[in-house]
């Protein structure tokens, strides 16, 4: 189910559990059970219902937050998603105690970085933003300094490698005499950091402005807003 892009795997758990699944017609309540690529998996009305009234949540970090699990010194971005902290002039639902349960990170953005971060209760979500075969663009704007040549600029577009693994091709400009824009369809572990150290940069500024066709836009820092009906990435 989660490979044919229906549902989260901890999803399809609870959904067979709960005898939500049919597959040809036929009810489903047994963990495990082998389909065939020929046969048709559909959920219950009811379990679309609920797929439906999951939220994602777009949130513009300031530095200092992490992503993820909390860190000693640290607050976790999550923190940030209060009524109060909701920003104005953004259509969506009534914030909700209930949109924050199984609410996740979809993907990371450091400590040291800002700008745009994902938070989804909808595992098709998160698997569609951060799974292995994600074609979804993430777009940075990096301020740095030193000095970049041509061929430093071709080897941050293609020809690096992060931990013995060569990285995907990426697209990198200048936007002016102190800041490229990067366009990466991957994110290792402080990618990009690591990618300017390798060609003489120090990175002194990086913003996330764009993931997919959703950008950041007028979220002011340290808000957020719904992604909205109609929006997709």
């Amino acid at each position: 189910m989660a490979q044919r892009g229906i549902c989260s795997r901890r999803e399809a758990d609870e959904f067979i559990s709960r005898g939500m699944v049919f597959v040809d017609g036929v009810k489903i309540d047994t963990l495990g059970t082998k389909v065939l690529p020929h046969q048709t998996v559909v959920l219950a009305e009811s379990a679309r219902a609920e797929q439906e009234a999951l939220v994602t949540i777009l949130l513009n970090k300031p530095i200092g937050y992490v992503s993820g699990q909390p860190e000693k010194g640290y607050k976790p971005a999550v923190e940030l998603i209060t009524s109060e902290r909701r920003a104005a002039d953004f259509a969506g639902p009534g914030f909700r105690k209930e949109h924050l349960r199984g609410l996740a990170p979809a993907g990371r953005l450091d400590i040291d970085s800002k700008g745009l971060l994902v938070f989804t209760q909808d595992g098709r979500l998160a698997r569609q933003l951060t799974g292995e075969l994600s074609q979804i663009e993430k777009e940075y704007l990096v301020r740095v300094e030193g000095r970049l040549d041509s061929a430093g600029l071709a080897l941050l577009q293609h020809g690096l490698s992060l931990d013995d693994r060569p990285l995907l091709p990426a697209q990198v400009e200048w936007i002016n005499a102190n800041q490229l824009r990067f366009i990466l369809m991957e994110g290792r572990k402080r990618q990009i950091r690591r990618m300017c150290d390798q060609v003489g940069l120090k990175v002194t500024g990086l913003k996330r402005v764009r993931i997919g066709r959703i950008a950041l836009g007028k979220i002011p820092e340290g808000q957020w807003r719904y992604l909205q009906h109609g929006e997709t990435f």
